[in-house]
């Protein structure tokens, strides 16, 4: 008896053996294979991309054709010869798309003694824009642009030619408003933009016309003065000649044209987008191939 009792108490502390030993391993449970959906939902979004990019590049391509345009529209309006400016008959349908540089002349009489300065910076270093009106035969009134001074001539400003004279330049639009963040104050005459209307509301002129004139550069005129150390009209050999002030001819006609470096990125993004949208679309695919 008792050995059946020590072969059983030693069958009762001996450990169950494990079953199933003999069996192979339980395989670990699949990934979830991707559904039709999502990847319908995936190529929408890639073609959607794709479609929003290319549209953006066909768009910078025609805005560039259109700033090329433009560009040599203006440099052929510049460089034109002189061509009568629009009279008070022709004010009504002047517009910056059709007559904006327009190289013009214009016959009259200053109004030496309505001048206004307009805060400027130009090749020359800032200072002064100088305009004046000149009344013309029609009786109409444009102000021109009489050309550049350095601060130190703020107050001693050479006068306009008396009598009648002749003025060629480039026709330009009004600037409303004032310069960025500096809004003209009229009440202070501290002007930061040709604003014509504004201009002549200050100087009481009545038949102004919705332009203004750059002139030309002076005839003998220097074509470039030296910027001046202190910008106040003052270099190292003493005052610059009062002749060569005001400057006219200082007009810079330049349009940023960054338009291929755009359509060039819109373009790039779509093949990006395109390639993306396939690598993971194709990956998808392979899953679900393989789970099959």
């Amino acid at each position: 008896m008792s050995s059946n009792r020590l072969h059983e108490t030693g069958d009762a502390q001996r450990p169950p053996r494990a079953s199933g030993l003999g069996s192979p391993p339980a395989r670990p449970p699949r990934a979830s294979r991707p559904s039709p959906l999502r990847l319908v939902v995936l190529g929408v979004i890639t073609l959607l991309l794709v479609c929003v990019f290319v549209a953006l590049g066909t768009w910078q391509v025609h805005r560039r054709a259109w700033k090329l345009e433009l560009i040599e529209r203006v440099n052929t309006r510049v460089h034109a010869p002189p061509s009568a400016a629009p009279g008070r008959a022709q004010w009504p349908t002047v517009n910056a798309a059709d007559d904006e540089y327009r190289h013009v002349s214009l016959t009259g009489t200053y109004a030496f003694d309505k001048d206004t300065l307009v805060q400027a910076v130009t090749d020359l270093g800032g200072g002064y824009w100088v305009l004046t009106p000149l009344r013309t035969a029609d009786g109409g009134e444009v102000l021109v642009n009489r050309g550049f001074v350095p601060p130190g001539w703020k107050e001693s400003v050479p006068p306009a030619p008396s009598g009648d004279v002749t003025v060629t330049g480039l026709l330009r639009m009004s600037e409303t408003g004032g310069g960025f963040l500096r809004k003209n104050a009229p009440a202070e005459n501290l002007w930061y933009s040709r604003d014509v209307a504004a201009i002549a509301t200050a100087r009481g002129l009545s038949n102004v016309a919705p332009y203004f004139v750059d002139a030309d550069a002076a005839p003998g005129a220097r074509a470039s003065l030296p910027r001046l150390p202190n910008g106040d009209g003052e270099a190292s050999t003493g005052r610059a000649p009062a002749l060569d002030y005001p400057v006219g001819g200082l007009t810079v006609v330049q349009f940023p044209n960054n338009h291929m470096s755009y359509l060039l990125t819109w373009y790039a993004l779509a093949i990006m987008s395109a390639v993306a949208g396939g690598f993971v679309i194709r990956l998808e695919l392979r899953n679900r191939c393989r789970d099959d």
